[in-house]
């Protein structure tokens, strides 16, 4: 019986998180939306607030070479994060973690050099 009793706790845990996660951001938002100010007026539905006239369209094209910098400074960053907590606990992980590190940042380092020789790092 102790462990039918503990077995459904933790799924009354669940389901109280649950509904803590649905119901915080809805009165969250339910509040913001009540106790906002609310003024419309014509010029805060245009597209810039500035009151000058847009004259032309405003997309403009990018450098697809911005897109892919960001993308490898995200790669980057993310191999800090997973770099960080393995070397906390390098000392209880032993030799089998070195090597999948090892291959990790071999993996990571081929692809700065293929990135580096098709000239993505060059910022113009």
């Amino acid at each position: 019986m102790d462990l039918l009793n503990s077995y459904q706790n933790n799924y009354l845990i669940v389901f109280v998180f649950l509904c803590l996660g649905i119901l915080l951001p809805i009165v969250a938002l339910f509040l913001g939306k009540l106790l906002r100010p609310h003024k419309p007026e014509e010029a805060k539905y245009t597209t810039y607030e500035s009151g000058i006239e847009p004259f032309h369209d405003s997309r403009i094209q990018f450098n697809v070479r911005y897109y892919i910098f960001a993308l490898m400074f995200v790669i980057f960053d993310v191999e800090t994060v997973f770099l960080y907590p393995w070397a906390v606990a390098y000392d209880k992980l032993g030799i089998f973690a070195l090597i999948e590190m090892l291959i990790f940042v071999i993996m990571l380092a081929i692809g700065l050099i293929y990135a580096w020789k098709k000239k993505v790092l060059r910022w113009m």
